[in-house]
Order: structure tokens, then sequence, then C-alpha cells
């Protein structure tokens, strides 16, 4: 399997975030988008996953399932912790399982995986900004798909559920996922190619 964006351009705003770029990352990989702010990591990120519509260029997923487009094939980890307060963090996974066509029976596992199981209860208006990245990161565990989308994922994780998560993202990668991440600092994932994306925009 194999993800490749052929000469991709990204317009927001009438500004040109990026354009002519391309990449290829087979199952396995990891492609870590480096640069500095505003340079269209996030863009690139949103436009794989079907957030944002690409101005040029062709994303596929060689090897992937031909019925399902991209965007449905990938799981996107924004800045964003889309949960509802209100719900518990057991029902805001169930949520998420269900939205995304998943097994409730990976849910329990999936808690367990990010070290939530014992505040499964708690309404996750009373999370802290690291228990709601971990529940975030849940998702990722819960319903597989072969690509992983993570915008600066390390964000407000302390040191141990940042092992956690590198364990987790090598797992994805040992099974045959491909997973595409930005970021400003290590991720644990030594052997991870770079995809620099230059200039403000």
């Amino acid at each position: 399997m194999d993800l490749i964006g052929s000469d991709l351009a990204c317009v927001r705003g009438q500004r040109e975030i990026f354009a002519g770029l391309g990449f290829r990352v087979a199952g396995g990989e990891a492609l870590l988008l480096v640069g500095p702010n505003g340079a269209g990591k996030s863009s690139l990120l949103r436009l794989i996953a079907g957030l944002v519509r690409p101005a040029a260029g062709t994303l596929v997923l060689d090897g992937g399932d031909p019925e399902l487009s991209v965007p449905e094939q990938a799981h996107y980890l924004g800045h964003q912790d889309a949960l509802k307060p209100s719900l518990t963090v057991t029902e805001n996974l169930a949520f998420w399982i269900d939205y995304l066509g998943g097994d409730r029976g990976a849910l329990e596992a999936a808690l367990d995986a990010v070290a939530l199981e014992d505040i499964a209860d708690l309404p996750a208006g009373y999370l802290s900004a690291g228990q709601r990245r971990r529940l975030s990161i849940a998702r990722l565990v819960a319903v597989a798909r072969p690509v992983w989308l993570l915008d600066e994922p390390t964000s407000a994780l302390d040191v141990a559920s940042q092992a956690r998560l590198a364990g987790l993202m090598q797992a994805h990668l040992a099974g045959g996922g491909i997973l595409l991440a930005a970021t400003h600092g290590p991720l644990g994932l030594d052997t991870a190619r770079e995809l620099r994306l230059g200039g403000m925009a």
C-alpha cells in the first residue's frame, strides 16, 4: 500500500500555501512534515483528510480499498479534540466508533491503550488537556484505518503519555499502516523520513 501525492497545490484565503508538492509513503513508513510555522504542514494534513480541497494535483492510496476515498481510509488528529463535554469518556469514544463504522467491542481495549480506563465514567468536561488528547488518540486505536494523519500529536501530553503514543504509532507501522505527522519535536520514530515544507505562507 502506498499513499501518493503528485503535484499538489493548496490555496487558502486566496493565498497559495504550497504548490508542486509530491510525496510517496509506503505501508509501514512514517513521514514527518517539518518546517516553519505557516509552511503548510497542517494544510497538507487537512488536504489529505478531505477537509481542504486541493487546488491542483492528485492524491491516491494505491493498494487501498477502491470503493473508499482516501479520507475514508484515514484518521485525522488535529489541534482540536472533538469531544462533547457532557458525555463521559466512554460515551464520547462510543460515539466516534459508531460514527466511523467501528466495533464497540474495541472500546475497552482502546481506553486501556491510552490509560483512561479508570476514568471511563467521567464527563469529558472534567478532563485535563492531556486526558482529552489521550481520548482523541483512543479513536485511532478503536477503529482500524490504514492512514494516520497527526498534527502535533504530542501536544499537552506528559512524558509517559508521549511514550505510550510512540508505542501505538510503532504498532500501527508494524502492522503495515501509513503515518504522516506534523511536528516540531521528536516522536520516537527513529526510522521516519522527513518532508520539509519551506517558506512562510
